[in-house]
């Protein structure tokens, strides 16, 4: 077993890249390179990229995570079914060891990716709360636009087999529960939310989670805006532009992120977060029934 640190890249196929960058663009991410063949897209923080389309039928095509060292990626490259250690496409540069689930999705393990330089972000001035007001003579304005995404914060598939799933992705990458969830009886799992172990240092609540129910597949990657303020403007740059929304705004329970679901024009699900739980490798694990996963806070379901 090694271990992962964060999640680095999902990428896709789509016949179009016109299209895929020009919804990308809506959603707030910037092109970091393109040619006749790929399309890499990437945030405001140092990552060199995130998002990666090759021109093809359209389709989920796997998702990457970043090793914690060099030494964790030729490790790597000793567990069963890796390909070795081999270069990385794309801005930055790298390495990668590559596998295949149990379900037949791409998995990468990345490492020594060159980072780019941070883009500006705007940020909100400090909001006056009603028992905390600190704005004084400032009159708070949110300029319209994309969100502008931060960075790739996690992604969902959906599994045949939970279990199976659960022993391939734990036994390889060190991944640690934050949320368990169980059908009927408790022992009965069918999803786990992963957090990356990071030791003393804080982790999200999840950057990777599989779900035994529905058709097998992709469900979901999530992107970090900067505030409550970027995820609401996004909403409504995404929906003047005339974008699929899937769900939200609203405040899940689990995780207590702030979300937005929208669908690319081939119906892959990305989510805008922001205001997400953080838990160190102490944290113990909670239990919940499938009610809790789905329930919010407040907000969610579809506005169309």
């Amino acid at each position: 077993m090694i271990r992962v640190t964060d999640i680095a890249c999902v990428r896709f196929r789509a016949p179009d890249l016109d299209e895929m960058e020009r919804f990308l663009l809506d959603f707030g991410l910037e092109r970091a390179a393109r040619s006749e063949d790929d399309l890499y897209m990437r945030g405001t923080d140092p990552d060199p990229w995130l998002h990666h389309t090759r021109r093809g039928e359209a389709g989920f095509a796997g998702v990457a995570f970043h090793a914690a060292s060099a030494e964790d990626l030729a490790a790597a490259a000793q567990l069963e079914g890796a390909s070795g250690v081999e270069a990385l496409d794309g801005p930055g540069g790298g390495s990668r060891v590559r596998f295949t689930d149990p379900d037949g999705n791409p998995v990468e393990v990345v490492h020594g990716r060159e980072p780019a330089a941070s883009l500006a972000v705007e940020r909100a001035a400090p909001l006056n709360t009603g028992s905390r007001r600190v704005r004084v003579g400032v009159p708070q304005r949110i300029a319209a636009g994309p969100a502008r995404v931060k960075r790739l914060g996690h992604a969902v598939l959906r599994v045949a087999d939970f279990r199976t799933s659960e022993a391939w992705y734990t036994s390889r990458f060190g991944f640690l529960p934050t949320d368990r969830v169980y059908l009927g009886d408790p022992e009965n799992l069918i999803a786990t939310f992963w957090r990356c172990d990071r030791g003393d240092d804080p982790a999200d609540h999840h950057t990777f989670l599989c779900v035994g129910a529905g058709e097998p597949g992709f469900e979901h990657a999530a992107f970090e805006v900067e505030d409550f303020d970027a995820v609401m403007v996004g909403h409504d740059h995404l929906r003047n532009a005339g974008r699929t929304h899937e769900n939200g705004v609203g405040r899940h329970v689990l995780g207590s992120q702030v979300f937005d679901y929208w669908r690319d024009p081939w119906g892959h699900i990305v989510e805008h977060f922001t205001d997400g739980d953080l838990f160190d490798a102490a944290a113990k694990p909670g239990l919940h029934d499938p009610a809790t996963v789905l329930a919010n806070q407040w907000g969610g379901g579809p506005v169309r």
